[in-house]
C-alpha cells in the first residue's frame, strides 16, 4: 500500500472583505482534511479595549462595525444593555421602530450569506441577485440615518430621528417583492444540482457537538435544536410577534443554507406585524445627558444576531465611560467548530463549510 506524506495548505488570509483575513492551516492527506487550525486576529481592533476611552454615547458606532453585515442588531444589543444598567424603558413607538430595523438587518445579512455562498462555491450570478435586492435595504437605512453599510441610527433611549416618510412605500415595496426573490433564490440556486452536491452530506454538525461547543443562532437551529432568543428569552417586545423557528434535521451545510432562507421569511412576517401595529408616540426616553451608572453595577445583555447569540456585558465604576465591556461575539465561538465539520472531507468542502457558518470577523477579532 503506497504512503503518502501530508501537506499543510493555508487557506487564507485574504482581503478583509472576503472571509474577513480568516486563516484555515490545513493538513491534507491528498485531498482529504486531517486536521484543520484556525488563526484569527487579522483585522483585531482592540473594540472592547476602546470601549474603556469612550463614553457610553461616542462607542455606539464602535458596534455598528462588528456585525458590520447587520449593522443595527449589535447597535441594537448594546444599546439595550446600557439601558437595563440605567433602569430605562423605551417608548412603544421606538420599541416597534427597533425591531422593524433589527429584522430588516437580518435579511440583509442572510442575503449577503446566499450570495457570498454562491460566489464561494462559483455561481456569480448568485451574488448579483442578493445584491441587486440587498441594495434595496441599504436604501432605506441610508433615508434613516444617511448611511448604508455602517448605519448607527439607534441611541440610548430609543432614536434621535423618527422614521421618514419615504421609508413606509419602501419597505412595504420590497416585503410585497420578497417572495418572488426567494423564488429566485431557490430556482437558481436551492434546486440546483451542483449546490446540492456540494452541500448535501458535507460539514455535518450534530446537536450535541452545537451545544457542547455553544453554537448559536442559525448553525445551532439546522442542527435540529429550536432555540431561538427571541422566544426563549425575549427582549424588547419580540414577545408580542408571532414567528416560526426554521429548524434543520442533519445539521449539514444545505440545512444550513435552507434555514437561513427561511429566517428571511420569518423577519418579514416580524416587519409586517410591526408595521401594521406600530403606535404613534415619541420616539426617545428621557435619558441624562451625561450618562454615568451607579457604581459597582454590571449587566449582561444578549439577544439573537443574524449570527447567533451576542452578549454584552458592561461594568460601571460610576463615570461616564464603562470600567469594562466584553462582547460575546457567536462568530468567534461557531468558527470553533470548524476544524469538527472539516476532518475527514475534502478541501473543496472546507470553503463550503467556512461559507454556511456564515463568520464575520469584525466581531470574531473585534
Amino acid at each position: 500500500m503506497l504512503e503518502t506524506d501530508f501537506i499543510t495548505i493555508n487557506v487564507g488570509p485574504q482581503h478583509p472583505s472576503t472571509h474577513g483575513g480568516l486563516h484555515a492551516e490545513t493538513v491534507l492527506d491528498g485531498e482529504h482534511i486531517v486536521d484543520l487550525k484556525v488563526h484569527l486576529g487579522y483585522v483585531h481592533r482592540s473594540v472592547e479595549k476602546i470601549a474603556e476611552s469612550r463614553t457610553y454615547t461616542q462607542f455606539i458606532p464602535y458596534n455598528s462595525r462588528l456585525d458590520y453585515l447587520a449593522t443595527h442588531l449589535p447597535t441594537m444589543g448594546y444599546c439595550q444593555a446600557v439601558e437595563k444598567l440605567l433602569g430605562i424603558s423605551l417608548p412603544e413607538r421606538a420599541e416597534y421602530i427597533r425591531v422593524i430595523m433589527a429584522e430588516l438587518s437580518r435579511i440583509a445579512s442572510h442575503m449577503l450569506f446566499i450570495g457570498s455562498l454562491a460566489i464561494d462555491i462559483g455561481a456569480t450570478t448568485g451574488l448579483i441577485y442578493c445584491f441587486r435586492d440587498r441594495e434595496r435595504i441599504m436604501d432605506m437605512f441610508e433615508m434613516t440615518s444617511g448611511q448604508r453599510l455602517i448605519s448607527s441610527y439607534m441611541r440610548i433611549g430609543g432614536f434621535n430621528e423618527d422614521l421618514p416618510e419615504e421609508f413606509y412605500p419602501a419597505v412595504k415595496s420590497f416585503l410585497d417583492d420578497l417572495p418572488y426573490m426567494l423564488d429566485e433564490y431557490n430556482n437558481l440556486l436551492t434546486g440546483n444540482e451542483i449546490l446540492q452536491a456540494r452541500l448535501k452530506n458535507t460539514g455535518i454538525l450534530s446537536a450535541e457537538d452545537a451545544i457542547a461547543y455553544g453554537v448559536s443562532g442559525p448553525n445551532l437551529r439546522a442542527s435540529g435544536v429550536a432555540y431561538d432568543i427571541r422566544k426563549a428569552e425575549p427582549y424588547g417586545i419580540y414577545d408580542r410577534f408571532a414567528f416560526d423557528i426554521p429548524v434543520g434535521q442533519k445539521g449539514d451545510n444545505m440545512d444550513r443554507f435552507v434555514v437561513r432562507i427561511r429566517e428571511i421569511e420569518e423577519s418579514a412576517r416580524i416587519i409586517r406585524q410591526a408595521l401594521k401595529d406600530m403606535p404613534e408616540g415619541e420616539i426617545k426616553a428621557k435619558v441624562p445627558r451625561v450618562i454615568k451608572p451607579e457604581k459597582g453595577k454590571e449587566v449582561y445583555h444578549r439577544i439573537e444576531s443574524s449570527k447567533g447569540e451576542l452578549g454584552f456585558y458592561i461594568v460601571s465604576d460610576g463615570g461616564e465611560k464603562p470600567y469594562r465591556l466584553h462582547v460575546r461575539a457567536p462568530s468567534f465561538i461557531n468558527l470553533g467548530v470548524l476544524p469538527l465539520i472539516s476532518r475527514g472531507g475534502k478541501l473543496q468542502d472546507l470553503i463550503a463549510n467556512i461559507a454556511t457558518l456564515d463568520p464575520v470577523l469584525g466581531e470574531a477579532d473585534r
